[in-house]
């Protein structure tokens, strides 16, 4: 299972997008998100996207890291 596959299969995400571009900057001004979403591990200035989605109303959510969870090993243990 792709890590997509698992962001995808939580109820609260409504569509999971992948890209090839070295940033998702011409996705995210495709797209205009309501909220965009990105780890607490970044700041507000380090999210790409940020000032185009605060631009036209939208949310920069930085989500909580919860030890031991994530999409990396949820993958990693499926696979097993």
């Amino acid at each position: 299972m792709s890590r997509a596959q698992v962001l995808a299969s939580m109820a609260d995400v409504d569509v999971i997008v992948v890209y090839e571009d070295e940033t998702p900057l011409a996705l995210i001004e495709s797209l205009r998100p309501d909220v965009l979403v990105k780890g607490a591990d970044y700041t507000i200035d380090e999210v790409v996207g940020a000032k185009e989605v605060q631009g036209y109303g939208g949310e920069v959510v930085l989500a909580e890291l919860a030890d031991g969870h994530s999409t990396t090993a949820m993958v990693a243990r499926m696979a097993t």
